[in-house]
């Protein structure tokens, strides 16, 4: 099997260990990972800010992108929503543009979509290490629906124990552009998430959205906390 990659801007600018990552585990499950060079940002920030014209224009180059048939993984959920939900929803008055707007969201998946539903990673029993914690992204849950893959994937660690973050599905602060215009109740957020996962006792916290992972990682190194806070690509390819 062929899959393309698309990294997210957070993973390329900042998190590059993510993107790698994500090429360990799915080559671990046998999985070719093509990574198309062209490839920039989907246009969630603009779509997020409210400027639709610079949207279709990201639009159009990743649907030119990633033209083809091979399944595309993202490792992130609000880029992977932007993708299956927004872009045939942008250009619903556009015949042409709606079919292949729709031809690549039928093929999107978010990781850990993907992991379970086409790869059956969670009974491959990978290994892991201490106590884990997780916070579920809003656009993850609530746009596209997936709210047990990456636990079930977590729970599926041997060796490691998964510890329930009470409202883990409250809202980070993080925002997208919200968190740049109203960064006070962003912080009062983050600060709120921090302080429920330093009650879990986790050794990490993790998720599958790096936008929420920055606020978390901020509020945990204000309180000078020592439980790291990583992507659930690095929790899991540490497994493999």
């Amino acid at each position: 099997m062929r899959v393309l990659l698309f990294a997210t801007c957070l993973v390329d600018t900042f998190y590059p260990d993510t993107g790698e990552a994500t090429v360990r585990l799915l080559r671990h499950f046998g999985v070719e990972t093509a990574f198309p060079k062209r490839q920039t940002c989907c246009g969630k920030p603009a779509d997020s800010a409210g400027y639709p014209e610079q949207v279709k224009k990201a639009a159009r180059h990743f649907l030119s992108t990633f033209e083809g048939t091979d399944p595309i993984v993202i490792p992130s959920g609000s880029c992977a929503s932007m993708v299956k939900n927004h872009y045939p929803e942008l250009f619903k008055d556009d015949p042409d543009m709606i079919r292949k707007a729709q031809g690549v969201a039928d093929r999107t998946f978010e990781l850990t979509q993907f992991l379970v539903h086409r790869l059956q990673a969670d009974k491959a029993g990978l290994k892991g290490s201490g106590k884990v914690t997780y916070h579920s992204s809003c656009q993850l849950m609530r746009e596209l629906g997936v709210r047990d893959e990456p636990i079930m994937l977590l729970k599926s660690l041997a060796g490691a124990e998964f510890v329930p973050l009470p409202n883990s599905t409250q809202c980070c602060g993080f925002g997208g552009v919200f968190m740049g215009k109203l960064p006070e109740v962003s912080m009062a957020l983050a600060d709120e998430k921090a302080e429920a996962i330093i009650g879990t006792g986790a050794h990490v916290v993790t998720g599958c959205d790096h936008g929420c992972l920055m606020n978390i990682a901020d509020a945990m190194k204000r309180r000078g906390s020592s439980i790291e806070v990583k992507h659930i690509a690095q929790v899991l390819a540490e497994g493999v």
